[in-house]
């Protein structure tokens, strides 16, 4: 299993460039070395590329222990390398640091740029840009955002704290809000509380409703019209993921610009020129220290 650094495990290599090492915990089975471990768990790296992170001292094990191609490897180990992409994809937009204090960073992301490392984005992330600019290393996003998604995003700068707040969000105690822009819907009455069962499609990344039990909640409601269009306002009381593009489109107003809902298009289709329309425009709750209320919105628009 291959994960990117925890923050709560102390790490043997440091924080390189803002990216956290990436770990591998050694499973049942018999390899000769630690250079044939890595080539079979990674036939996509050639086995040159890990001589010389090795010769760089950059693989090593769960005790600091610097790794050879001949090392001995057994169930149980853990190895700590880092994560390098070529040729990865500029994301041609900046975030910007709405608030900080010394539990809290509040960051409005652009469009495109994801929150956290993953396939094909490494430092074209928004942790990865945050921990470089801000010298942060222990910054962890308390919630999610998509991608393709632009608007307020927190984070965590601090491990003894961040529980109290991811528990607000795992408690349902945070109100978000979302600007969207989609086709009118002259036939329907709002405001619309919308509800339905999704689940993951067999269709890769794709969200479907089917019949069952509700797990998913949205306030839907109009903010102004624009032409044929409408800015809808989305207040979400669950975080199924793709919810709004989900219950947007099954009303018949599919969000501007969205790749995935109602037909999902091909991966590689980013049009830096058209980012999906759906902003998070706003974030409430208590402070699980201060006791006071916080409210942060969004500088970007639609």
């Amino acid at each position: 299993m291959v994960k990117p650094q925890s923050t709560t495990r102390q790490a043997p290599l440091p924080t390189r460039h803002g990216v956290s090492p990436s770990y591998i915990w050694i499973p049942e089975g018999h390899w000769e070395s630690a250079l044939q471990f890595l080539t079979q768990q990674f036939p996509d790296i050639p086995p040159k590329v890990w001589l010389m992170r090795m010769q760089k001292a950059e693989v090593c094990d769960g005790d600091g222990q610097v790794l050879s191609p001949d090392s001995q490897v057994k169930r149980g180990m853990c190895i700590y390398y880092y994560r390098e992409l070529e040729d990865e994809i500029a994301i041609p937009f900046q975030e910007t640091i709405l608030y900080q204090d010394a539990h809290l960073l509040v960051v409005d992301k652009p469009h495109f740029l994801p929150v956290t490392p993953g396939g094909k984005y490494l430092r074209e992330t928004l942790l990865v840009r945050l921990k470089c600019t801000t010298g942060i290393e222990h910054l962890t996003p308390l919630h999610r955002l998509d991608r393709e998604t632009a608007g307020v995003m927190l984070f965590s700068t601090q491990v003894q704290s961040r529980g109290k707040y991811q528990t607000l969000f795992q408690g349902r105690q945070v109100n978000k809000t979302y600007h969207a822009l989609a086709a009118h819907l002259s036939e329907q009455a709002f405001p619309i509380h919308k509800t339905s069962r999704m689940v993951e499609s067999t269709q890769f990344f794709v969200m479907q409703e089917i019949d069952g039990e509700p797990n998913s909640e949205t306030m839907i409601s109009i903010l102004e019209r624009r032409g044929a269009h409408s800015v809808y306002l989305l207040q979400p009381s669950t975080g199924k993921k793709h919810q709004l593009r989900v219950h947007l489109a099954s009303l018949g107003a599919p969000i501007i610009n969205d790749q995935f809902y109602p037909v999902a298009l091909p991966q590689g289709s980013d049009d830096f020129q058209k980012p999906l329309q759906l902003l998070a425009k706003s974030i409430a709750f208590i402070d699980p220290i201060s006791g006071e209320q916080r409210e942060f919105h969004s500088q970007l628009q639609l």
